[in-house]
């Protein structure tokens, strides 16, 4: 026996084809349909990722934003924590009396009977008061005062 070069399925194909168009249909091979790369588990597997990554971009999100406060609010603690022991460190020396005289003489100007007290006001010990050097010196009212005073005497 010889061995057919064609199987069965397609002897039948073409058998099938000659039935219905004709004798004279040229048998056509027709290419296989092409596939989509896309199988429908890709698909799938495709929806559920992204439903996946919808689903968690909010809650992470909320997450790294109270990470975010609470780092802030330990922050703000300590920084609470900083003035407490400031103030408590300010309480003990305001109950020492020599720093509450020291102060009173600083701030206040306070002096013990029998001291002289100055003060001096320009902090350079000096009294006097330096001349007018001109109208840049003086305010502005003297200047315009002084502009009409000088039109008025210019007039006969």
């Amino acid at each position: 026996m010889v061995a057919d070069r064609f199987s069965t399925a397609t002897k039948l194909k073409a058998l099938g084809t000659v039935l219905v168009n004709g004798p004279s249909a040229r048998v056509h091979r027709t290419k296989p349909p092409r596939r989509s790369r896309l199988t429908g588990r890709a698909a799938l597997l495709a929806l559920v990722v992204c439903s996946l990554v919808v689903a968690l971009a909010y809650p992470m999100r909320q997450w790294v934003t109270q990470r975010s406060d609470i780092a802030d609010q330990r922050r703000q603690s300590e920084q609470a924590r900083e003035q407490v022991q400031r103030l408590l460190d300010r309480k003990a020396r305001l109950e020492d009396p020599a720093y509450v005289e020291q102060q009173a003489r600083e701030h206040l100007h306070y002096v013990r009977e029998g001291e002289t007290g100055f003060s001096v006001v320009d902090g350079s010990g000096d009294a006097k008061r330096p001349e007018d050097q001109g109208a840049a010196d003086r305010p502005w009212y003297s200047n315009l005062w002084d502009g009409v005073d000088t039109a008025d005497a210019d007039t006969p």
